[in-house]
């Protein structure tokens, strides 16, 4: 059975839908994420990962890659 881990990272820059659908498909294509809810009012990225087929690392990076920056 497969792990599965849900998380919630603040990620300021989300501003509109562009942004949204930037986000959601870099990091669905990500091998391990089951899930993503991107929320501009809330400016969170909520998401269902399964870790070991994917680290938060990697989620951070795919996310920096696309020009966003988790803040913790």
């Amino acid at each position: 059975m497969v792990k599965v881990q849900e998380v919630t990272l603040s990620v300021p820059d989300v501003s509109c839908e562009h942004c949204v659908k930037t986000i959601n498909s870099s990091l669905s294509a990500l091998p391990g994420v089951e899930k993503v809810n991107t929320d501009i009012p809330t400016k969170t990225v909520h998401l269902r990962y399964a870790p070991e087929r994917v680290s938060l690392q990697q989620i951070e990076t795919t996310l920096d890659d696309a020009g966003y920056t988790i803040v913790k």
